[in-house]
């Protein structure tokens, strides 16, 4: 593995944020305080592994702070950290550029490429 300190910073970003799950979990956190069954309802087509392998890693990278209430039955909340919130702008500008990326492809007649 290469050190991060002669990694380009987009990459040390990436390697925290990137992937297909990563964004969409922190989009809907960005917004409040949810439980995993929230997230695993707002975002369709991702499997409970997957919802939680990427919870625990964003959880790990200081970004999702995990709060688990001691009750039956448990209940775990998941919000986003200080340091998590810093990532707001980043969000926004890749959903302003998804949103016009979209529109370009729908006025092309490429709406399918959408949904690959």
């Amino acid at each position: 593995m290469v050190p991060e300190e002669t990694m380009c910073p987009t990459e040390i970003t990436l390697r925290v944020i990137g992937g297909k799950w990563k964004p969409v979990i922190l989009w809907h956190l960005s917004a409040e305080t949810k439980r995993f069954s929230e997230l695993k309802r707002a975002i369709p087509g991702i499997t409970q592994r997957m919802l939680s392998q990427q919870l625990r890693e964003l959880e790990r990278d200081g970004v999702v702070l995990r709060k688990v209430y001691a009750q039956v039955p448990p209940k775990t909340e998941y919000s986003l950290t200080e340091f998590g919130r810093t990532l707001g702008p980043i969000l926004r500008l890749m959903c302003k550029w998804g949103t016009e990326h979209a529109r370009r492809l729908r006025s092309r007649g490429r709406v399918t490429a959408l949904a690959a």
